[in-house]
């Protein structure tokens, strides 16, 4: 079969109705009609704007991997999971949307912010790894993964008034069996240990 070469633009869809059915300081979660590039119009869409976030490989000293042992209310669970958390913003709204123009502190500050408060660690050795979008079908945020090797505790944790976690140290081979068994369940997280992998595989510093 012969394939056929279209541009985005061509393949893009157009917004011709939004309605903002939850929009307050944390998300704003909109129902969305949209017109297909055939002309064709379908709704309902449902997509939600939030914050952008900082994901965080995070090794000691002794090769072994800082994680957080917390309750996450969409599973209903308790995983285990990288540290991670929020870029802040200067005041307004913390989702992305209409406020992308707004200030807010660098991804690379952020992540060393929430290792340090989440886990009482921290590192001078940063890789970026990636940036991704969260759940590019229904969301607008972006995740900034990053590997921060040779961390040392330095301080107590600094937790927000919302987060209730556990920072606990796991070998390589834990975190591998808490990914088969489903107790390792964020997928970027996932993703991100499978690059760090990759990079020790080939040899990268």
């Amino acid at each position: 079969m012969t394939k056929k070469y279209i541009s985005d633009e061509e393949l893009a869809w157009k917004a011709v109705e939004r309605e903002h059915i939850v929009r307050d300081q944390w998300i704003d979660f909109q129902k969305v009609k949209y017109r297909y590039p055939d002309g064709r119009e379908f709704a309902p869409f449902y997509r939600y704007s939030r914050r952008s976030y900082v994901v965080v490989v995070a090794e000691d000293e002794a090769g072994n991997y800082i994680c957080v042992r917390q309750f996450r209310y969409g599973i209903e669970k308790v995983t285990v999971e990288f540290p991670a958390g929020g870029i802040e913003r200067n005041g307004g709204a913390e989702y992305e949307g209409e406020q992308s123009g707004s200030a807010r502190e660098s991804a690379l500050d952020a992540a060393k912010r929430e290792l340090q408060e989440e886990t009482g660690y921290s590192s001078e050795d940063w890789t970026h790894l990636i940036t991704i979008p969260s759940n590019a079908t229904v969301a607008d945020n972006y995740a900034f993964v990053f590997y921060a090797k040779n961390c040392k505790k330095i301080s107590d944790l600094h937790l927000d008034e919302t987060e209730c976690l556990e920072p606990e140290i796991y070998t390589k081979e834990e975190i591998e069996a808490m990914i088969k068994d489903g107790s390792f369940a964020q997928a970027i997280h996932v993703m991100a240990w499978l690059m760090v992998k990759e990079r020790e595989k080939n040899g990268c510093e």
